[in-house]
């Protein structure tokens, strides 16, 4: 069934691409890949410093660069910065074994280890939502490979009633997520808004209408609108890991969470990180960062708190 509605739901983005709010994304080139990414280069200036954005894994990353006038790309470009992608791929039927090694440890390890070969340097690492989870998991494993960490709305703390979000989802994901082969994106999309209808179904309808008499924001609005039904489908067992493993038993703030050989915490984070928090975001509340981050020996650890916006 969900198939089905994946395949509605991206008609209808369709639709809103062919009336002219589709991406409008600057040139790049893909530079490597996995079996379950893709690494993006937009290029920059070679003597400038070195940026990974590590996209969320669950829509699709043209986010970042979504027209000329909003593009976080173009500007890191247009400050001198090298930049990259980590673009992930949907997984093939009969793939679906890929989990949090492979998502957070292994393709981000790839990735960075083919920049740092290229530029001769070592990356900063940004990533919003799931995907700074996944950046910060790799800080933890491979302090090394990393120059710092900049997590925009990224959730580090999952215990109970740090959120509505993370309650909601905890107790009505179905168990049988964890035997499906391939996920797909708008079943995660669907339980995201029966948890979260604030954040995934009225702010969006607030959001048009207060956009409504702006031409730059209304069309800004209908953008993010096509990206938002713009799904990627995931492997059953990342999404089974990051539902038990992250959600519901908080491994990664307990310092319980096993990647390979290495035990991953809060306490082992040695990398400078800036951890951005929307106090508005039902998401990612603060509630959902600041534990983790109190949890940080020593003083590289900044968090900067803005109220969100339309």
């Amino acid at each position: 069934m969900f198939g089905v509605l994946d395949e509605v739901r991206r008609a209808q983005g369709a639709l809103l691409e062919g009336l002219g709010f589709g991406p409008t994304e600057c040139s790049y080139r893909i530079v490597a890949s996995g079996p379950h990414w893709m690494l993006r280069d937009y290029g920059g200036s070679e003597a400038g410093p070195c940026l990974l954005i590590v996209a969320a894994p669950i829509k699709r990353p043209y986010i970042w660069d979504l027209a000329p006038q909003v593009s976080a790309v173009r500007f890191c470009l247009d400050h001198g910065l090298r930049v990259y992608l980590l673009e992930w791929a949907s997984p093939s039927p009969g793939n679906g074994n890929a989990g949090l090694a492979e998502y957070a440890h292994q393709a981000i390890g790839e990735a960075v280890a083919r920049l740092a070969r290229e530029t001769g340097t070592q990356p900063f690492l940004v990533g919003h939502s799931l995907g700074g989870t996944f950046a910060a998991i790799f800080g933890i494993v491979a302090p090394e490979a990393a120059r710092g960490l900049m997590l925009l709305g990224a959730p580090l703390c999952f215990r109970p009633g740090v959120s509505r979000f993370r309650d909601a989802i905890v107790a009505m994901a179905p168990s049988a997520l964890s035997e499906a082969d391939v996920v797909p994106g708008s079943l995660l999309s669907q339980l995201s808004a029966l948890a979260s209808p604030e954040t995934f179904v009225w702010s969006r309808l607030l959001d048009g209408t207060l956009s409504i008499a702006d031409p730059v924001a209304r069309e800004i609005h209908a953008r993010v609108e096509r990206w938002a039904l713009d799904e990627v489908p995931l492997p059953g067992r990342l999404v089974h890991q990051m539902l038990e493993w992250l959600y519901r038993e908080n491994r990664l703030c307990r310092g319980t969470l096993q990647i390979g050989e290495r035990t991953v915490g809060p306490s082992s984070l040695r990398l400078p990180t800036l951890a951005v928090v929307n106090t508005a975001d039902e998401i990612a509340p603060p509630a959902s960062v600041l534990p983790f981050i109190k949890a940080v020996p020593g003083e590289h650890v900044r968090v900067l708190e803005y109220p969100g916006e339309i």
